[in-house]
């Protein structure tokens, strides 16, 4: 049974990341466009998104504002745990 490649990368540490990138508009360069970006990307480094920066500024038109990045290991909900006993304290 073949292994998907997204499963492969699942193992190896990649999770699913997003970045809202704010650009100029190479003709109204005064006025911001958001491009969402979403790929598996490994955390804390983001080889893929680097990757696909150094594309944009290289061969496309807009210059960059801004990149915003989100991923699931720079923000997770707080972890609970039971306790077996309670203390108070006046």
């Amino acid at each position: 049974m073949a292994q998907s490649s997204e499963f492969r990368r699942r193992l190896e540490g990649y999770g699913l990341t997003t970045a809202e990138i704010l650009y100029h508009l190479p003709d109204h360069p005064h006025l911001l466009q958001t491009f969402i970006w979403q790929q598996l990307d490994l955390f804390p480094r983001f080889p893929e998104l680097k990757r696909f920066l150094d594309f944009w500024q290289e061969r496309l038109d807009g210059p960059l504002h801004s990149v915003r990045v989100m991923h699931g290991r720079l923000i997770k909900p707080a972890e609970l745990k039971t306790v077996s006993g309670e203390f108070h304290l006046h």
